[in-house]
Order: C-alpha cells, then structure tokens, then sequence
C-alpha cells in the first residue's frame, strides 16, 4: 500500500507540477522534406532527433511531462508547409515547429506564428530575413543562415587570391539569400562578382549554368544552393573540368552537408573548403551524441540540421518544464533567458532578434588518403566564435532589436 500511494503521489505531483498546460500535453510538429533534395539533411533524421530530445527531457528536467511528436512531408512548398502548419495549430494544437527545412515554407510560417502565435524553431532553412524584415519574438533560427555560411568560405577564399566571382544560384528566397551575401563578403574582402546564373529548386541539368559560369572567366564559381542541388553541380563540374589541377576556377559550395560529402564520395569532395555549426567528430560530447543518432538512423550521422533539431527541441522542452507552462509567451522568454547548454552547441545564446549565435566552423573535405574510417570527412581549418560568425546585431533589419 505504501508504494502505490508513493506512486500516486509522485503522478499527482507531477500532473499538479504541468498543470498550466495546454490539453495536459506538449506537441511538437516536424515539418521537413521527407523526400525530395533536403531530404537527406533532414527528414526522417530530424524526426529522429526531435525524439532523441524528448527522450532525453523526460529523463531529467521533463520528468512527469506528456510530450507528443508529429512529422510531416512539406514537399518543399510552401503552400503546403503552411497549410499544413495551420491545420496542426487550429486541430492537432501543435505548440512548437521544428526543422523548417526550406526558406520560403520556413516564412510561410513565420508569418502565421505571428497571427497566431506558437513557437517556431529553425534549423533547416538559411535565410536571414527569419530575424531580419521578418522576425518574431517567438521564431528562433537555431543553427546557420546564409551568413553564418558565406563569411566562412567567402571570406577565405577571397582572401587567399579568389578575387572574382560568379554565382550558381538555386532561385528561391535561400539561393537569393545566400548569393547575396557571399557577394557582400567578397566584395568586403576586395574582390569582385562578375556574374550569377540561376536555376530551379531540384535540377538535374547543370551544363547550362556551368558553361556560364566558365564563360565569365571568374576565379571563383559560387555554388549558392545546398544539399542534392550541390552533390548535382559538384558532379556536373567535374565533367566540365572545373575545379580541377589543370582548371584556372575553383569551386566553392556555399553550404555543404556531411551527407552531401557521403553521397558524392571523398575523390569528388575532396578539397571543398565550407562552414558547419556541427561535426560529429569534434569531440566527446559530439561523437557521443553522433553514436546515438547513427544506431536509430539506419547508420547515418547527424548532418548540423539534424543536430540542430535535437538542440532546439531540448532547450524549448526544459524552458517549458522550467516555466510550467506551454504558453507561448512565458515560454519564449524562458527561453531566452536560460543558457543553452547540450552536446551541439558551444558558446551558444538568444539574441533579441530570435537569431541562436554559436561557434561555427571552417573545414576542408579530407583526401581520400587522410580518411581513417567511415564518416571521417572533415579537417578543422579554424574556428569561427560566434560573436563574429553571424550578422551583426547592429545591421539587423529587425524591429524587435533597439539599435
């Protein structure tokens, strides 16, 4: 008799405990691209690691909560992810998105989390308009944008003798995000754009954009598109001869994903300078976080997307298990004021503007003779803090940031 009075007093605790939220349950929506270009950066990995993070949040500060998670396929259109968006916060009461691979459904969705409120967090898309023109105090861009990605291998290259560019441009507000700020780095490092090309989201026929790009006789052709779109042009270019020893261009992939490397081989990839806000092998923490994720995942590693699925789903989770509430309000400035402490991120924190500032980093893709084993891509080349890894917060366009 005295341990099931224990028992029901620890579950009356507990319900006492999350007694201000909403229908007694916390969901969490995963909209992300389950099938398409995107698909290997996020989608089911990013459903994995969600859960991962609930998991994990049960175990200690979430103990007691009832967390539900649902996933869907946004096909990369954003009529779809806001459709779909609506319909989880009017019927499923869905309280916080996450993933959001693809910047015009990750807008799509900001713009409805501002009428009607929720949370959003961010670590698939890249544009900066998420906390520039078109931020919210409940949206938060967790993991990269086209900034943090530009500065990176923009600057670099530029600085070691890339002085003119010309751009590869997936068209869409991503690949206009990300071209134009690579552009402003270059042109912030003395060197100069020459031109850009763009095409559609999920291309199979790069030779005309190629031949272009060679045309323009630029030291640097700039790849502003990301994962598949990439893998294709990377392919494409070395058929064009371009990037090679014997070739005057080099190539530069603006955004680059580890399963992006594991897709086109280390004999293609090797070389590719690029910024990351994750690595599975940077250290104890990641690898052992990485371990965890490739034994559900079919022995994939997490790409930074996914990693930044399971950071932001945890933190949002301990500021509602610290807050006691999932109202949306409380919560959001919850979590700005707790640290953000977990295996991903390093030196990470909240502006005002919604935008999640941490580490970031330089790699090279190895040589296939520098390799030690399976996954073993990247050498680091520096480290970018995160002070100076993303927009200043002086520059920003966002009308909740007092400059």
């Amino acid at each position: 008799m005295k341990k099931l009075f224990l028992t029901m007093s620890l579950g009356f605790a507990a319900s006492t405990a999350y007694a201000q939220i909403s229908d007694g349950v916390v969901k969490v929506g995963i909209l992300t691209d389950m099938s398409g270009p995107y698909s290997g950066m996020g989608g089911s990995g990013s459903v994995i690691a969600a859960q991962m993070a609930i998991d994990d949040c049960l175990k200690s500060e979430c103990k007691g909560m009832k967390i539900e998670l649902i996933s869907a396929d946004h096909q990369n259109k954003a009529d779809i992810v806001a459709n779909k968006a609506r319909e989880w916060m009017d019927r499923d009461k869905v309280d916080v998105f996450a993933d959001l691979t693809n910047s015009s459904g990750a807008l799509a969705v900001q713009k409805l989390i501002k009428e009607k409120g929720g949370i959003a967090l961010y670590s698939g898309p890249a544009t900066t308009r998420l906390t520039n023109e078109d931020c919210a105090p409940n949206g938060f861009h967790w993991m990269f944008d086209t900034y943090s990605s530009a500065s990176g291998a923009a600057s670099a290259i530029t600085r070691k003798g890339g002085k003119s560019w010309f751009f590869v441009t997936v068209d869409y507000a991503f690949g206009h995000s990300l071209e134009k700020d690579a552009g402003d780095v270059v042109r912030a490092n003395g060197g100069t754009v020459v031109g850009s090309t763009r095409h559609p989201l999920n291309n199979v026929d790069f030779s005309s954009a190629l031949l272009q790009a060679q045309a323009s006789k630029a030291n640097v052709i700039g790849l502003a598109n990301g994962a598949a779109d990439t893998v294709n042009a990377i392919k494409a270019s070395k058929e064009f001869g371009i990037g090679g020893s014997n070739s005057n261009q080099e190539l530069a992939a603006l955004l680059l994903f580890l399963t992006d490397v594991h897709a086109m081989g280390l004999n293609t990839a090797q070389g590719l300078l690029f910024s990351d806000g994750f690595y599975w092998n940077f250290d104890d923490q990641t690898r052992a976080f990485s371990t965890r994720f490739e034994k559900l995942h079919k022995g994939f590693k997490p790409t930074m997307v996914q990693a930044g699925v399971y950071s932001s789903v945890l933190h949002y989770l301990k500021a509602v298990a610290a807050a006691k509430t999932d109202d949306w309000k409380v919560v959001s400035k919850t979590m700005r004021e707790m640290p953000i402490k977990d295996p991903i991120m390093r030196n990470a924190s909240i502006r005002p503007d919604g935008r999640v500032i941490h580490d970031m980093y330089l790699f090279q893709v190895k040589k296939p003779s520098e390799s030690k084993g399976p996954w073993d891509y990247y050498n680091l080349v520096s480290t970018i803090p995160a002070q100076i890894a993303f927009k200043p917060l002086a520059e920003s366009k966002c009308d909740l940031v007092k400059n």
